[in-house]
């Protein structure tokens, strides 16, 4: 798979030992920065890497900011992409199986570096369910489209 990597300053210490684990995996890893600690704005990282999935350069993301919230929900406002914050074994399998997620927040402040791992690892090779929640993942990408109205209250 191609991976799209990206930090903020938060997600940093941890990025360059994911960067080299994931390619350590056989995957094609494109590193969207941050390159330091020095403070930066995660939406501009975020939007790297969610770019790329939206367009199709990158078949997933993978984001690093201090608790992975503000970065996913950057990347979620980007059309195609469905990124959550994961910080469970648990969480990072059904994001794959039930929503088809293309992209997962980490955090580097309050989860450690093995911990990641194991949810990347479990990010990547999780497959998608379909089924019944095709369905479901169809309705949240109606979203992206302009026209739509949305559901009658």
């Amino acid at each position: 798979m191609r991976i799209a990597v990206a930090c903020d300053h938060g997600g940093f210490v941890q990025k360059d030992a994911i960067v080299e684990h994931v390619r350590s995996l056989g995957h094609e890893v494109f590193d969207l920065g941050t390159n330091s600690e020095d403070s930066v704005d995660y939406p501009d990282f975020a939007d790297r890497a969610a770019r790329m999935v939206s367009r199709g350069d990158a078949d997933r993301a993978i984001l690093i900011c201090g608790t992975g919230i503000g970065i996913s929900m950057a990347a979620d406002k980007v059309a195609g992409v469905r990124a959550t914050p994961v910080q469970t074994p648990k969480f990072a399998e059904l994001c794959r199986q039930h929503n088809n997620a293309n992209a997962i927040g980490l955090s580097g402040r309050f989860v450690t570096l093995e911990q990641n791992l194991e949810l990347i690892d479990i990010f990547l090779t999780t497959e998608f369910e379909g089924g019944r929640h095709a369905t479901r993942v169809a309705k949240i990408m109606r979203e992206d489209d302009p026209d739509f109205q949305g559901v009658d209250a």
